[in-house]
């Protein structure tokens, strides 16, 4: 006979382990541990979209002498961009079988750990590949990626835009602010990686001490910048490699490999404008285990049912930016020769 609280133990268990879960979906990927490093994430407790305020345009101000009259008109220069809610899911079956095989706390507690540990690694996958996407996939139900968010005119002789023109409500064809910094050419023939490439994407994105933080890239490009290094440069972010993730520096800021990043090319973020935003009553919320469901087949008019328990991981949230002209995009690039 199964154990009576089996349910209890898998939910119980399941929600207790809600904030591992999330620490290692985020935390094992270079890109969302970088930002969950910086502070980069925030919690709303409700909303139809989710809105990060803007600064576009600077507001009023001059020298004046004695009596001046001071001009107050109200100044634009303030918006703000609107983002959508997106969800993600994993499931944990356990069918029946596996229930009656692992009849005893113990038992059943290893069983969740492997069910929870498959879960874990699917939404790692799942939501790194978001992170680094447009937003389009499953027919626009991906999250935004930093492939949507850091999107501009690319250098071609006929100027083609790299990723995404409007993005939390804003145009960039049409508003020039709302561009981040591209290098290369789409379409066109590949560029060289350089440490002078690299410097201009890095320069053009800044504006005094508001900089680029970290870089991203793929491995072949990693590697060919390592290629470029003197003996003698400092080679690591030592917090970044502590973490376990390999990296270098470039200006002192590190420079991280990710599989998923587009071949040819090279992010400059500035995680300062970046955030991770989630819904705080369901990021990463167990549903708790159901009992055996049934479903209807119209068709047919049949009923089935299955022999499983069954358990749904769900999270609301998005990526957002606030200023994408801190950002750089270098494309089509290629290892020197």
């Amino acid at each position: 006979m199964s154990n009576p609280n089996f349910t209890t133990i898998l939910s119980t268990t399941l929600n207790n382990y809600r904030k591992q879960l999330t620490d290692n979906i985020f935390g094992d990927r270079p890109l969302s541990n970088w930002l969950m490093a910086n502070g980069r994430t925030r919690m709303l407790s409700g909303g139809v979209k989710i809105v990060e305020p803007l600064i576009y345009a600077a507001g009023q101000s001059g020298s004046y002498s004695g009596y001046d009259q001071l001009t107050i008109t109200p100044q634009a220069g303030l918006t703000a961009a609107e983002f959508d809610w997106r969800q993600v899911y994993a499931t944990i079956a356990i069918s029946g079988i596996e229930e009656a095989q692992n009849n005893g706390k113990e038992a059943i507690l290893n069983l969740l750990e492997a069910k929870i540990m498959q879960a874990e690694e699917t939404l790692k996958e799942d939501v790194n590949d978001m992170l680094w996407g447009d937003g389009t996939g499953n027919s626009n139900k991906d999250w935004l990626g930093i492939s949507a968010l850091i999107s501009g005119m690319d250098e071609g002789g006929v100027p083609a835009r790299v990723g995404t023109a409007s993005v939390g409500g804003i145009d960039g064809a049409t508003q020039a602010y709302w561009n981040s910094v591209i290098l290369g050419d789409a379409d066109g023939t590949a560029v060289d990686l350089t440490l002078t490439e690299l410097s201009r994407a890095y320069n053009s994105a800044s504006k005094g001490n508001d900089r680029v933080d970290a870089l991203f890239t793929t491995q072949t490009l990693f590697e060919a910048y390592e290629a470029l290094l003197l003996p003698t440069v400092q080679r690591s972010h030592a917090k970044s490699a502590d973490a376990g993730f390999d990296n270098l520096l470039f200006k002192g800021k590190p420079i991280f490999y990710d599989d998923d990043c587009p071949t040819g090319e090279v992010f400059g973020i500035n995680s300062k404008y970046l955030t991770l935003v989630g819904h705080k009553d369901r990021w990463f919320k167990n549903s708790g285990f159901t009992d055996n469901t049934a479903s209807s087949h119209a068709s047919s008019g049949a009923s089935t049912i299955t022999d499983a328990r069954y358990a749904l991981i769900t999270s609301y949230g998005n990526l957002t930016v606030r200023n994408r002209a801190r950002h750089f995009r270098m494309v089509n690039y290629q290892p020197a020769s």
